[in-house]
């Protein structure tokens, strides 16, 4: 058996402003890096043989922050959606924008509209679980892998479609996450980490 920690990053300006950001490479806000050290306070994390991140700073300051260490590894097929022209815009700003209304109502449907700039749902679906494949790939028994709600929500309905869970359903609060156990590299169950 081997036990994979997924866990998602701390808060940044980003989330705190509500802004569409994914490969905007931003650090941790002031209340993020507070999150983290109180998680790590309250939730210890068990010792792993791997650390990985997608490579981005919010995911390698929380990891810094959750396991007092750098990553052994960076996975960038890991990071979050590239929003494109959308990054650090808010609903505000983009909602009378026919490019976001477009990819907005594809959403619902097919998921195939790409953000200009960027990718489509469809596309970061298909590049994460590459990642997902790559991780899954490496030698361990025990990993700790921070990376983003939107890569997370993609592994997890992946692995687990029997589970009937929404995409946003299985986006962790910052700084939590799931723990999933694997036979090899077939998944076979999970667990939602501490949080409060």
């Amino acid at each position: 058996m081997r036990v994979l920690y997924l866990v998602r990053h701390s808060l940044t300006e980003a989330n705190e402003r509500r802004l569409y950001y994914g490969w905007t490479d931003l650090p941790l806000s002031g209340a993020g890096r507070a999150l983290a050290l109180e998680t790590a306070a309250k939730h210890p994390l068990p010792a792993c043989d791997l650390y990985v991140t997608s490579g981005m700073r919010r995911a390698d300051e929380t990891l810094g922050l959750l396991a007092g260490r750098k990553p052994d590894a960076a996975l960038p097929e890991l990071k979050e959606m590239n929003f494109g022209a959308f990054e650090m815009r808010g609903y505000p700003e983009l909602k009378d924008d026919p490019d976001y209304r477009r990819w907005i109502d594809d959403l619902l449907n097919s998921g195939d509209a790409r953000c200009p700039g960027g990718e489509s749902p469809a596309e970061f679906h298909s590049r994460v679980l590459r990642g997902g494949e790559a991780l899954l790939a490496l030698d361990w028994n025990a990993a700790l892998a921070v990376v983003h709600g939107g890569t997370i929500a993609n592994l997890m309905s992946a692995w687990f479609p029997e589970a009937g869970q929404g995409f946003y359903e299985w986006q962790p609060e910052p700084c939590g996450g799931w723990r999933v156990t694997f036979k090899g590299t077939a998944p076979l169950s999970f667990d939602a980490m501490q949080e409060d």
